[in-house]
């Protein structure tokens, strides 16, 4: 089994693998991690950098790749990347703790804590509840900024917008269907639900995250960066493959919304986030089971999502050997992160890739596929 060693013995790297220092070969699973970060490395992907932890908290690393195209240096095995979407997860975490304190309920209207802001275009705050934010059957249009090419990366990267701002871009749409009766994802949606945490309690969002969460987890790992558009060190460096040559370093930009977007983190802290959720030791057993109610996700996200449900900021989705797992993936700024973790949170996985192929349909698709198997055999030993 391939094992952390003590911090004064340091690591031995083997093919882009982390080696325990008292083991004298790879695991199977170890064995098996590297080939698949070598796998999505062939496929175009700068950098890749993937953990698995076992039940018995054996930890295995893998890397392939490089951490800067410029320089050819290694993929840190223990690097910052953009937390992006995965933060959700920690949102929804802070909303069903807050509503097992009796602050407020899952049941209550977006009105009811955000008078007079979901309104106009047929949007109608007093129809939507905090489940269907959490769950993305709220029907709210998304209309957030974003760059599709290098031009518009480099004229909106240190561009910053209010919560109101973004949310007003979405109350010029109409929804996309009455709330309840379909399921599309919405990041403005979470937007809200921040907005409701510091209504509820007086704090920002990213504040409760730290205090409920990233200190009692001691996730040293994880950090809120607001509107810095730099990284902590060390990083591999983030690329967006806009089609050939056209490959862009996106590293340094100004996450959207900082209350949601603005978190870094590691495959440790990440595992270690989802093993807790998972364990049980964030949410007593009744919320948690809330959380893992799902809903069938949209055509279009099923297509990258195969069998793929979601619940209360969680998604949950089939392995290959039976039963499933539970995770939510992140993709902004060239950091392209996939994430699962057992029912019981015994067994978890995470691989972040520091480039995302955005220039074709099926090129997106493949670096899905890539990372979702390394996850599958990941969880599936």
């Amino acid at each position: 089994m391939v094992k952390r060693c003590a911090a004064a013995l340091g690591a031995l790297l083997i093919a882009g693998t982390a080696v325990g220092c008292t083991q004298p070969a790879e695991s199977s699973v170890a064995q098996r991690l590297r080939q698949d970060a070598e796998a999505i490395h062939a496929l175009g992907i700068s950098g890749v950098q993937a953990r698995v932890i076992e039940p018995d908290g054996t930890h295995s690393v893998a890397t392939s790749g490089t951490a800067d195209l410029a320089t050819s240096d290694p993929v840190p095995s223990d690097g910052y990347f953009r937390m992006a979407s995965t933060a959700k997860t920690l949102v929804a975490t802070v909303v069903l703790q807050l509503a097992g304190e009796g602050s407020l309920t899952l049941d209550d209207t977006v009105e009811r804590w955000l008078p007079d802001v979901v309104r106009g275009n047929g949007n109608d705050g007093t129809r939507i509840t905090l489940r269907q934010l959490l769950q993305h059957t709220s029907g709210i249009h998304d209309d957030l900024p974003g760059y599709a090419t290098p031009g518009e990366y480099y004229r909106q990267r240190y561009d910053t917008y209010t919560p109101a701002q973004l949310i007003a871009r979405a109350m010029a749409h109409a929804p996309d269907f009455a709330p309840g009766s379909n399921w599309q994802y919405s990041n403005t949606g979470y937007i809200l639900l921040a907005e409701i945490i510091q209504r509820a309690t007086g704090r920002p969002a990213h504040t409760e995250i730290e205090n409920r969460i990233v200190t009692p987890l001691r996730l040293h790992g994880t950090r809120w960066l607001g509107d810095s558009p730099t990284l902590p060190q060390p990083h591999a460096r983030a690329y967006q493959f806009f089609g050939p040559g056209s490959e862009v370093d996106v590293t340094d930009q100004i996450a959207l919304e900082p209350e949601n977007l603005s978190w870094v983190t590691t495959t440790e802290d990440e595992n270690t986030f989802f093993r807790a959720l998972l364990g049980g030791r964030l949410l007593p057993a009744d919320r948690l089971a809330e959380m893992k109610r799902t809903v069938p996700v949209s055509g279009d996200l099923e297509t990258m999502w195969p069998g793929g449900r979601y619940g209360l900021g969680l998604a949950e989705r089939p392995l290959s050997c039976g039963g499933a797992y539970w995770s939510h993936e992140g993709g902004d700024g060239g950091y392209i992160t996939l994430n699962g973790v057992t029912g019981d949170g015994a067994r978890s996985a995470v691989v972040s890739m520091s480039e995302a192929l955005g220039d074709t349909p099926e090129h997106i698709l493949a670096q899905e596929s890539a990372a979702a198997t390394l996850i599958d055999h990941a969880l599936c030993p």
